[in-house]
């Protein structure tokens, strides 16, 4: 099967890796050519346009910023659909809106193609070593098509019924994240106000209910102080509405989604649209005067098992 690959930011490009190191014959794309020189000094072509691409390649991924972006990617004179034809499958894995990959969908649909709706969840650092998290809304045929390229690129493949279905629910986890790390800076500021060790804090949070994936991994990097997390205040926020249009089309109202989104924007007025998201604990440290470093946490999350740095643990099976 012949790959495209459109989008080589911070996830694209490790997605786009991975299927390279496990041999799919692969075609890049990105408005920056010099994201793809990895790639390309390993084996990858390089596509003039989307339209190009579609033509040449079985399956064409999408991994950009916003459905915005991504909608123009498909829909351009010289984009996507103007190149589609019959068996092909269009693979969404940017995080977009529900609605908009159904619209787009119908579009690829019409071109005799197949879509799937195939968001990442994760991080970076397991987008980099294809243990990432994927989720895949579409029909079950064109899944199973599609399920040796998607397990080359992660390590846990769940599908979750009809197109549309995998980015609810991308929303919905980035959401949920996005609280745990707010509400995160509030419970390691309040340790180290109350006078407690934060490797102590951290490891007793890690071992405990209060424990989740966002504290494994951003915790660490806030405890550090480089907030490295390769993900930044502008995509919180995009998610963040798109989560909230969601509840809105359902009928739900929010109570905590408002609240978190006014913290996000004020994160990102004070300390810019490119920083990075775990910064947002950065408001307490400043107003607050309150020091969030501890010794032995690493400046950027790897995929590799972790030696914990937390408190001495599991000493003749005592904490």
């Amino acid at each position: 099967m012949k790959i495209g690959f459109i989008g080589l930011g911070n996830v694209g490009g490790k997605l786009a890796g991975s299927l390279l190191r496990n041999g799919f014959a692969l075609t890049v794309l990105d408005l920056d050519k010099n994201a793809a020189s990895p790639l390309l000094e390993n084996g990858a072509n390089w596509a003039e346009t989307p339209k190009q691409m579609a033509e040449t390649t079985d399956l064409i991924i999408t991994c950009l910023p916003s459905p915005v972006i991504s909608a123009s990617v498909m829909e351009a004179e010289d984009g996507i659909i103007a190149g589609l034809s019959g068996g092909k499958i269009w693979l969404e894995m940017s995080t977009t809106d529900e609605a908009e990959v159904k619209r787009l969908g119908k579009k690829v649909i019409a071109k005799g193609a197949a879509s799937l709706d195939s968001p990442v969840s994760g991080g970076c650092h397991r987008a980099a070593t294809g243990n990432i998290a994927i989720f895949a809304g579409g029909e079950r045929e064109t899944f199973e098509r599609a399920l040796p390229v998607l397990c080359a690129m992660g390590q846990n493949i769940l599908h979750t019924g009809p197109l549309g279905s995998a980015s609810v629910l991308k929303v919905i986890s980035n959401y949920l994240a996005s609280v745990h790390l707010v509400a995160l800076g509030e419970a390691l500021g309040t340790a180290a106000k109350s006078g407690i060790d934060l490797n102590a804090a951290y490891e007793a949070i890690r071992i405990s209910s209060g424990n989740s994936f966002v504290h494994e991994t951003e915790s660490q990097v806030i405890l550090n102080g480089s907030y490295n997390i390769n993900f930044t205040m502008d995509l919180v926020l995009k998610d963040m509405t798109l989560f909230g249009n969601l509840a809105e089309r359902a009928g739900l109202p929010l109570e905590i989604s408002p609240v978190v989104l006014n913290i996000f924007k004020d994160g990102q007025n004070r300390y810019g649209t490119r920083a990075w998201s775990s910064m947002i604990v950065k408001r307490l440290e400043d107003d607050y005067d309150i020091d969030l470093r501890a010794s032995g946490f690493p400046a950027v999350i790897s995929d590799q098992e972790p030696e914990q740095p937390g408190s001495e643990i599991l000493k003749n099976g005592c904490i």
